[in-house]
């Protein structure tokens, strides 16, 4: 072989792996394979947002007093703990596990049915957990991104642990059922009141709001399982943020998906709901 065909071949070989590379690059992100589907729920989520719940949470916010609507954060919050208090136990946290039952028994008893937050008064910490970090604390992966339609960010790994979480949801089993759907769309009104400041802030930050909410989403949610950036199991922390990765509640919409990757000092109050994902609205 001449110095020369050598030479060619090498050429060759050189573009091909150049080629090859930008090809990879140029495919489906890794972590979101089904962006085509997900932006398309993302543009539904964000209509139904605009034009439903994002008035309604504004018209609530402005309309009733702060104290009404700290009670009912309260309120959902209090039913929330039980659910957080199983997760924590199931991932072996023990301590923080009966941190949370006993929140739950106190402020059912001396909060008034959780209207009013006398445990974190009294210095228990609040946490939220859900069966999605429950699986992945015992080393499921996470899977891909998914953008579920009314409900919000999620991955594959959370969607399949969400009917789990519905189960968890005490305010499912309230009767009568015109009570329960009440309640649940006062829920969801609520956590989306919560977020209307952080909602104008990233509608003024991001170029592409879908890639932005995506990534903040995985970022915190890893962080939520792995705070250290390792394989570790999860300390106890203080959810001192909003609750901006929760299902809003049978929620048409972007209370998760627009509130995604907001940090805690841009959201206006915490989410003491922590709401273990979606409470179906009975017929």
């Amino acid at each position: 072989m001449t110095q020369r065909s050598s030479k060619h071949i090498r050429s060759a070989a050189l573009a091909l792996g150049v080629t090859v590379l930008l090809a990879g690059c140029a495919g489906p992100n890794p972590r979101d394979p089904y962006e085509g589907f997900n932006r398309a729920m993302f543009s539904f989520n964000d209509t139904v947002d605009t034009y439903a719940l994002k008035p309604a949470a504004t018209a609530y916010r402005n309309v009733l007093p702060n104290f009404v609507q700290t009670g009912v954060n309260n309120f959902f919050g209090n039913l929330a703990d039980a659910w957080t208090g199983v997760n924590n136990l199931l991932q072996g946290k023990g301590e923080a596990g009966m941190s949370d039952v006993t929140r739950f028994a106190l402020n059912s008893t001396l909060g008034i049915v959780g209207l009013f937050d006398i445990a974190s008064e009294a210095g228990l910490q609040k946490h939220k957990e859900d069966f999605g970090q429950t699986l992945g604390t015992w080393g499921v992966p996470s899977g891909p991104y998914l953008m579920l339609p009314l409900l919000g960010p999620s991955t594959v790994r959370d969607t399949v642990a969400l009917p789990l979480d519905i189960k968890g949801d005490i305010w499912g089993y309230k009767e009568p059922v015109y009570i329960r759907n009440t309640g649940t769309a006062l829920r969801v009104v609520d956590q989306r009141a919560n977020l209307l400041n952080a909602t104008s802030l990233l509608e003024d930050a991001a170029l592409d709001r879908y890639e932005f909410i995506r990534d903040g989403f995985l970022q915190r949610r890893e962080s939520q399982i792995h705070p250290d950036g390792d394989d570790a199991p999860r300390k106890s922390k203080k959810d001192d943020s909003a609750d901006v990765d929760a299902k809003p509640v049978a929620a048409p919409v972007a209370a998760a998906q627009t509130s995604a990757p907001v940090s805690s000092e841009s959201a206006p109050k915490e989410l003491n709901s922590g709401a273990p994902a979606a409470t179906p609205v009975s017929p």
